[in-house]
Protein backbone atom coordinates (compact mmCIF):
# COMPACT_ATOMS: atom_id res chain seq x y z
CA UNK A 1 0.00 0.00 0.00
CA UNK A 2 1.42 3.40 -0.82
CA UNK A 3 1.73 6.74 1.28
CA UNK A 4 -0.30 9.95 -0.14
CA UNK A 5 2.81 11.06 -0.94
CA UNK A 6 3.89 8.18 -2.65
CA UNK A 7 0.38 7.92 -4.48
CA UNK A 8 1.17 12.05 -5.61
CA UNK A 9 4.53 11.19 -7.21
CA UNK A 10 3.01 8.61 -9.21
CA UNK A 11 -0.11 10.73 -10.08
CA UNK A 12 -0.49 11.51 -13.70
CA UNK A 13 -3.14 14.76 -14.42
CA UNK A 14 -5.82 13.22 -16.78
CA UNK A 15 -5.08 14.17 -20.46
CA UNK A 16 -6.86 16.10 -22.52
CA UNK A 17 -7.01 16.10 -26.17
CA UNK A 18 -5.62 19.55 -27.25
CA UNK A 19 -6.52 20.81 -31.30
CA UNK A 20 -4.32 20.83 -34.58
CA UNK A 21 -5.15 24.46 -34.32
CA UNK A 22 -2.83 24.74 -30.90
CA UNK A 23 0.11 24.20 -33.30
CA UNK A 24 2.01 26.22 -35.05
CA UNK A 25 3.41 23.97 -38.12
CA UNK A 26 1.78 20.38 -38.51
CA UNK A 27 3.84 18.05 -40.76
CA UNK A 28 1.63 15.95 -43.56
CA UNK A 29 3.69 13.22 -42.78
CA UNK A 30 2.70 12.93 -39.20
CA UNK A 31 0.47 9.08 -38.55
CA UNK A 32 -3.18 9.90 -37.99
CA UNK A 33 -5.02 7.81 -35.63
CA UNK A 34 -8.67 6.40 -34.42
CA UNK A 35 -9.36 7.34 -30.60
CA UNK A 36 -12.32 7.01 -28.37
CA UNK A 37 -13.56 8.22 -25.41
CA UNK A 38 -16.22 8.39 -23.35
CA UNK A 39 -18.30 11.36 -21.16
CA UNK A 40 -21.31 11.56 -19.05
CA UNK A 41 -24.02 14.00 -20.39
CA UNK A 42 -27.16 13.89 -18.41
CA UNK A 43 -26.47 10.77 -16.64
CA UNK A 44 -25.92 9.02 -20.02
CA UNK A 45 -22.30 7.95 -20.91
CA UNK A 46 -21.66 9.05 -24.65
CA UNK A 47 -19.00 7.48 -26.71
CA UNK A 48 -17.43 9.54 -29.16
CA UNK A 49 -14.72 8.75 -31.73
CA UNK A 50 -12.32 11.01 -33.32
CA UNK A 51 -9.23 10.91 -35.51
CA UNK A 52 -5.80 12.45 -33.68
CA UNK A 53 -2.01 13.37 -34.26
CA UNK A 54 -0.02 12.30 -31.36
CA UNK A 55 3.28 14.63 -30.61
CA UNK A 56 5.36 13.83 -27.07
CA UNK A 57 2.37 11.93 -25.88
CA UNK A 58 -0.14 15.10 -26.31
CA UNK A 59 -3.52 14.44 -28.39
CA UNK A 60 -4.31 16.51 -31.46
CA UNK A 61 -8.02 16.54 -32.69
CA UNK A 62 -8.41 16.52 -36.63
CA UNK A 63 -11.34 17.93 -37.54
CA UNK A 64 -12.64 16.01 -40.57
CA UNK A 65 -13.28 19.40 -42.41
CA UNK A 66 -9.29 20.07 -42.01
CA UNK A 67 -8.80 16.94 -43.32
CA UNK A 68 -11.11 17.93 -46.61
CA UNK A 69 -9.22 20.99 -47.14
CA UNK A 70 -5.61 19.36 -46.71
CA UNK A 71 -7.16 17.07 -49.56
CA UNK A 72 -8.37 20.44 -51.48
CA UNK A 73 -5.16 21.81 -51.33
CA UNK A 74 -2.81 18.90 -52.04
CA UNK A 75 -4.72 18.35 -55.61
CA UNK A 76 -3.05 21.53 -56.62
CA UNK A 77 0.28 21.80 -54.57
CA UNK A 78 0.98 18.18 -54.36
CA UNK A 79 4.18 18.55 -52.71
CA UNK A 80 2.96 20.46 -49.68
CA UNK A 81 4.84 19.23 -46.62
CA UNK A 82 3.89 21.65 -43.67
CA UNK A 83 0.59 23.94 -42.75
CA UNK A 84 -0.80 25.20 -39.57
CA UNK A 85 -4.83 25.48 -38.93
CA UNK A 86 -6.75 28.72 -37.55
CA UNK A 87 -9.39 28.12 -35.93
CA UNK A 88 -12.29 30.63 -35.30
CA UNK A 89 -15.61 30.47 -33.03
CA UNK A 90 -16.75 28.20 -30.27
CA UNK A 91 -18.74 25.68 -29.89
CA UNK A 92 -19.31 22.86 -32.17
CA UNK A 93 -21.89 24.41 -34.79
CA UNK A 94 -19.55 28.03 -34.43
CA UNK A 95 -16.22 26.54 -35.31
CA UNK A 96 -14.61 27.26 -38.23
CA UNK A 97 -10.90 26.00 -39.66
CA UNK A 98 -8.63 27.38 -42.07
CA UNK A 99 -6.11 25.61 -43.30
CA UNK A 100 -2.86 27.31 -44.05
CA UNK A 101 -0.26 25.99 -46.23
CA UNK A 102 3.72 26.83 -45.43
CA UNK A 103 6.52 26.67 -47.36
CA UNK A 104 9.28 24.20 -45.82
Amino acid sequence: MATIGEAAEKHQPSTKTMNIADLERVSVDLQIVQDTFEFEKNGEVKKVEQEVIVIDEVKYRVPKTVLQQIKIIMEDSPTLKFFKVKKTGEGKENTKYQVIPLME
